[in-house]
């Protein structure tokens, strides 16, 4: 088993860094569970890892099931080069390779032939055995002294793996299509030969600290490919108190550095509605602008949180982020203002309550808006307006506490001007 968190005796060479670790991962949108199965053929067991691994590692969850162990150590290594202190290497200058001896492996101090001291460039240098990934990176190193060999699993909390969804809303004149893929991400230098994966969909509280979070990371992340193999698919498993767990059915590598995506999921929508919309607050003044394009949709599958494109006759025509949403539950949404659509805001004081000390106790208001299309088709219009008072009363409605919320729907006719009005009581007594 390929493995560079190498299980090894206590007195064994490091295997280089960078080779694909075998794993399960349990995957939530901001950190991951790693889970390596580790064997130990001695009452030591060694194990290495990258040090940008390490710094991604939940404070306190490295975990060894299975091994009763008495003492763990963990302790920051020298890197490869260092390894090679006194011993000869090869330098390339002025066109020529020659044996050198490398002094210190820190600033690259080297002495030649004649005995003189100078600092060499890493890219100037050969060696008889090829290098390891990162040869100038320290590891991070945890020793177990086990209380009997045997067989166990090494378990970890990381930041540097998650996953998102993004979705796809496909509409046109026949209506609209939601499709979804799950991005995996990678940040650190350690690869994973993945063999059994879930992906969760929820919110999850974990402390925030990273362990040895006194180094800086700054590993660049590229876009990369899933080797060829069997395509992965992901596949609904259902809730896990109140969390939604998927399972990938077939293994895969995810790379260092990487973004691998994944077909997600593609829900069927049994609402979907455009409509011209505005969210606001009352007041007594008078205001005008544009309503927004505003989407509704409802599918038969639970939406993860993550961002969505929309799509119209295949062109884009924006990007926003939708929430956790359950089965059948509603997700609307806007993609900025329609100028094509005006509207204005007008409010009317139409009657005043005071009691026996004059105070102002309710007031009646007349809400009105007047819309003005330029549109060649007819388009839906919905205002919801927040009312805040001790008691509110909106039209005919049952009176509420504290907040009330107006919804006014009319449908705004092709290059034409319609107006709705509602009325608003408040009462402070």
């Amino acid at each position: 088993m390929k493995n560079s968190l190498s299980v090894a005796l206590a007195t064994a060479a490091t295997l280089a860094l960078g080779t694909a670790s075998a794993a399960d991962l349990r995957i939530y949108p901001s950190f991951s569970e790693v889970r390596e199965p580790v064997t130990a053929d001695t009452n030591t067991l060694r194990l290495n890892l990258p040090l940008d691994t390490w710094q991604n590692i939940l404070t306190g969850s490295l975990d060894l099931e299975g091994l009763t162990f008495t003492q763990a150590i963990q302790k920051q290594e020298a890197n490869w080069l260092s390894s090679l202190e006194g011993q000869t290497i090869y330098l390339r200058r002025d066109g020529k390779t020659e044996p050198v001896t490398l002094i210190r492996a820190r600033d690259l101090l080297v002495k030649d032939a004649q005995g003189r001291y100078f600092t060499a460039r890493y890219e100037d240098l050969q060696f008889d055995a090829a290098p390891p990934a990162n040869p100038q990176a320290p590891t991070q190193s945890v020793t177990y002294t086990l209380a009997q060999p045997g067989k166990g699993t090494l378990s970890y909390l990381t930041r540097a793996v998650t996953w998102t969804p993004r979705y796809t809303l496909k509409a046109g004149s026949g209506g609209a299509q939601l499709s979804a893929l799950a991005d995996i991400r990678n940040t650190t230098e350690q690869a994973y030969d993945v063999r059994t994966t879930e992906l969760y969909a929820g919110d999850v509280t974990v402390q925030g600290q990273q362990e040895a979070a006194y180094m800086m990371r700054g590993a660049a992340m590229d876009v990369a490919m899933p080797a060829a193999a069997p395509a992965p698919k992901i596949e609904s498993q259902g809730e896990l108190r109140g969390l939604y767990r998927y399972a990938l059915t077939t293994p895969f590598q995810l790379p260092a550095n990487s973004v691998t995506t994944l077909p997600f999921i593609t829900p069927k929508l049994s609402t979907f509605e455009r409509y011209a919309g505005l969210q606001t607050y009352f007041d007594t003044g008078t205001r005008d602008g544009n309503l927004n394009r505003s989407y509704r949709l409802k599918a038969d599958q639970r939406l993860p949180a993550g961002p969505i494109t929309v799509r119209e006759d295949g062109r884009i025509v924006g990007q926003t982020s939708i929430p956790d949403t359950r089965q059948g539950g509603t997700v609307d949404f806007s993609l900025g203002e329609d100028p094509d659509l005006n509207y204005t805001r007008t409010v009317q004081q139409t009657a005043q309550t005071k009691n026996a000390q004059g105070n102002v106790t309710k007031t009646t208001y007349k809400v009105t808006y007047a819309f003005e299309s330029s549109k060649d088709r007819a388009i839906r219009a919905e205002i919801t307006e927040r009312i805040g008072g001790r008691v509110i009363i909106i039209d005919t409605m049952a009176p509420v506490k504290n907040q009330g919320t107006a919804t006014l729907k009319v449908d705004v006719p092709a290059k034409g001007k319609v107006s709705k009005s509602f009325t608003v009581v408040i009462d402070n007594s």
